[in-house]
């Protein structure tokens, strides 16, 4: 019996009623604080996990994790990719020829990065036949100047499909009437939508139409490769330059989308850290509250040391009834971000078809809607957390308590 004594009265004072109505005040507090802080750390560090994965699938699905490139072009593009395809970590490769241009039409100019593209290559390394609003890459066909516009560029320039942009390129053209600069005219084809920055700063032709306006021959730009884990990405373009020798050079995601990476990963951190402290303030609250039973059921305290209690037996009664407290707020708290988690990204869209409110601008963020994404290895890690502040916020009013001596508390009883 005295082997479950921590269990029954620690239970039993969780359950029964305080005559002290300000204890019970502060166990609920404690409780709600536990469930608020864990809800919500669960619900920020899914929302961060969501921004991580649309980089990783929306941002880095269309930039290449690796571009290999020669001094002079690559002419034998194909045998070449034929070969890296060899390579256990590379599971696609593409041609391309890059050039930075301004488009206009009606008017309206805006810069924009043009990529010459194969068509039939191009789903191996990009995800951009997934997210084509209008027309397909089938459409870039050679000779035709079609052009594939990102939605929000078509929106600046004031352009869809059919309608005819021109492109200028900072390169001139050196003619018997004097020095004009480069110009094409293209027509639009497609317009694609990836919910990203680059909707306003990509475009995409075919490569044939490329190389002949960036005068390149039969050479392209270079080849895109896609590897099985784009963390590997600086050795493996490492490892790939050095296989080729001279005159090969290599360029991964991370000179162009590390640091945004690094920043959303600091962040997450930092705010894990950060609410963490507000679950840490939430669990010590446990303290006072612990410290006041003791206090209020000293005579019980010393009854039962009379009967044959152990102190460490008082002790465990009051790690029980603090765990108790604990685990209730732990336990909504997961259940209330769980679902907020899986919920956030409708309820920020109907808040925002609601009342024509946009958190998210795509012109300023490198999305345009809140993403989630929960992580059950996320939730378990918080939770473990939370439990550990509980229980350190037990031990120093249950081992108060296991110093209360009979003899003081019964003289005046």
């Amino acid at each position: 019996m005295l082997d479950r004594l921590p269990f029954l009265v620690g239970l039993r004072y969780v359950r029964a009623k305080r005559r002290n109505h300000f204890i019970s005040f502060i166990s609920l507090t404690s409780m709600l604080g536990l469930m608020l802080g864990v809800a919500v750390l669960i619900l920020v560090l899914s929302v961060m996990n969501g921004f991580d994965h649309e980089l990783r699938t929306r941002i880095l699905g269309m930039v290449p994790h690796t571009k290999i490139e020669s001094q002079e072009g690559l002419v034998e593009w194909e045998s070449l990719a034929e070969q890296l395809m060899q390579r256990e970590r590379v599971i696609g490769a593409a041609p391309y020829v890059e050039q930075q241009g301004m488009f206009s039409a009606g008017g309206r100019n805006q810069g924009a990065m043009v990529n010459g593209i194969h068509p039939d290559w191009e789903d191996r390394v990009s995800i951009i036949g997934e997210h084509m609003r209008e027309g397909e890459l089938s459409d870039l066909v050679p000779g035709e100047w079609n052009v594939v516009l990102g939605s929000m560029l078509a929106r600046r320039l004031g352009v869809g499909v059919g309608d005819r942009v021109t492109l200028l390129v900072p390169e001139a053209s050196i003619t018997p009437a004097g020095v004009f600069p480069r110009l094409k005219r293209f027509t639009v084809s497609g317009i694609f939508s990836v919910g990203a920055d680059l909707d306003a700063s990509l475009a995409y032709a075919n490569i044939e139409d490329m190389q002949t306006l960036a005068r390149l021959g039969d050479a392209v730009g270079g080849l895109r490769l896609e590897l099985d884990d784009l963390f590997i990405a600086g050795s493996e373009t490492q490892a790939i330059v050095n296989e080729l020798g001279p005159g090969y050079r290599g360029t991964d995601w991370t000179f162009s989308h590390g640091n945004l990476f690094q920043a959303i990963q600091m962040e997450k951190r930092m705010i894990a850290l950060l609410l963490t402290v507000i679950i840490a303030v939430a669990a010590f609250n446990i303290v006072s509250t612990l410290v006041m039973v003791v206090t209020d059921k000293r005579a019980d305290i010393a009854i039962l040391r009379t009967i044959g209690a152990t102190p460490r037996s008082i002790m465990g009664i009051f790690i029980v009834q603090g765990l108790a407290i604990g685990l209730i707020g732990i336990a909504v708290g997961v259940a209330v971000g769980i679902l907020l988690a899986l919920t956030i990204s409708d309820l920020i869209s109907w808040f925002e078809s609601a009342f024509g409110i946009q958190f998210l601008d795509a012109g300023v963020y490198f999305i345009s809607d809140l993403p989630s994404r929960l992580e059950w290895s996320d939730v378990r890690d918080i939770v473990l957390a939370a439990f550990g502040l509980t229980f350190l916020s037990t031990l120093y009013p249950a081992w108060r308590a296991a110093r209360v001596q009979p003899a003081d508390v019964l003289r005046y009883e």
